[in-house]
Order: C-alpha cells, then structure tokens, then sequence
C-alpha cells in the first residue's frame, strides 16, 4: 500500500538512500550525504509552514518505509510535478501510484487548473509513469 505524508527530520537517512546512485543519474543534482540531507530536510520543514504554501513536498511511503519523495510546486493556479524513488522499488508501479494520489490531491485539495511535469530524455520510466497518469507529451523541454 502506498500512501503520501509530510517528511519529518528523522527522515534523513532514508532520504540519502533516495537520494543516491543511480537514483539521481538523470538530475542536476549530486547524490545526498547526511548533512545535506539534514539541510534538504530543514528547508522541506520551513515550506511546510509557509502561507502561502508554494511546495507540497512529500514522502511516499510503502508499509512505513520511506521510497520516495513527489512534489508539487505550486504557482498560482498550475503546479510543476517532480518525484523520485529508490532504485531497489524501481519497476513495481509505487511512481504510478504516488503520482496518481499527488493528482488527486492537486485537482481536489488545492483546486488547481493544471499540473505540468518534464522528465530527462532517456529517462524512459518516467516517461511512462507520465503518460499512465494522464500527462500529454507536448514537445522537449529546455
């Protein structure tokens, strides 16, 4: 069963795990040591009680185990789409569902009009988590 919550800073070492080879190959972002972690953490923290809230950011969490993270940042009515797992959860449909409820939670819970989302070019799976969940191919991103 896959559900969504708001991360929390113990959080920490599961997030360096999601965060890591070969997880983030297709990302403009190194792999996570502890420290940065702690700090992507904090930061996730103070978004949580800011008014207005511009980023949902939350974990995905499979039978009490952190797998992932999906976020929404919100911008005005239309919110860009981002997520990330674990490479040992890869291929079992947890992106598909994570993303389905964040959709849920974007059109129902925060009213929004419209959800964009990009992926790497060879980042095949994610292209398919994508299209499963109702996004329109509209052309290659800059």
């Amino acid at each position: 069963m896959i559900s969504l919550r708001e991360l929390h800073p113990d959080d920490a070492p599961a997030l360096q795990h999601i965060y890591s080879e070969p997880s983030v190959r297709h990302l403009p972002r190194p792999a996570m040591t502890t420290a940065s972690a702690i700090a992507w953490l904090t930061a996730r923290a103070a978004e949580q009680r800011a008014i207005p809230r511009t980023l949902y950011c939350f974990g995905i969490d499979h039978a009490g185990d952190l797998i992932g993270v999906v976020k929404l940042r919100v911008e005005g009515t239309t919110a860009a789409l981002s997520y990330i797992l674990r490479d040992d959860v890869w291929g079992h449909g947890y992106a598909t569902t994570a993303v389905t409820l964040v959709l849920d939670f974007a059109f129902r819970t925060l009213q929004l009009t419209s959800v964009t989302a990009k992926h790497h070019p060879d980042n095949h799976a994610s292209a398919r988590v994508l299209a499963k969940t109702g996004f329109t191919h509209t052309g290659h991103g800059a």
